[in-house]
């Protein structure tokens, strides 16, 4: 049986990113963090939630400084602890585990895709 366009992008391997599930997919995380971008700075429940719902799994205390930006937050994993200051974006077009207790800076940058330059 072929392989979705989402399992080849999460197998690293190429995929069509016009895809209607994976299209689908990046609007919910568009909406989600749009949302949580939004939110006010006394409301760290609120934004757990929204954490909770876009990320593949959370701790049970994490924040992240507005404004975020992912691709699809399904893809994320946050240990318990993490802390990311103001403007991170993650491309998580593949798995990203954050382990427990990090702590990033301002403008931190993870990205998980791949361009070959010889396709």
């Amino acid at each position: 049986m072929e392989k979705t366009e989402k399992q080849k992008m999460l197998a690293g391997e190429l995929y069509l990113a016009t895809d209607e599930e994976l299209i689908a997919e990046r609007q919910r995380a568009r909406r989600l963090t749009r949302i949580y971008n939004y939110t006010w700075e006394d409301e760290p429940s609120k934004r757990l939630e929204i954490l909770a719902e876009l990320f593949g799994a959370t701790g049970p205390k994490i924040e992240i400084e507005p404004p975020f930006y992912c691709d699809y937050g399904s893809n994320i994993y946050a240990g318990n602890g993490l802390y990311m200051n103001f403007g991170c974006v993650i491309l998580d077009c593949n798995r990203v585990n954050i382990g427990e207790n990090l702590l990033c800076g301002p403008q931190v940058q993870i990205y998980t895709a791949f361009h070959p330059t010889d396709q």
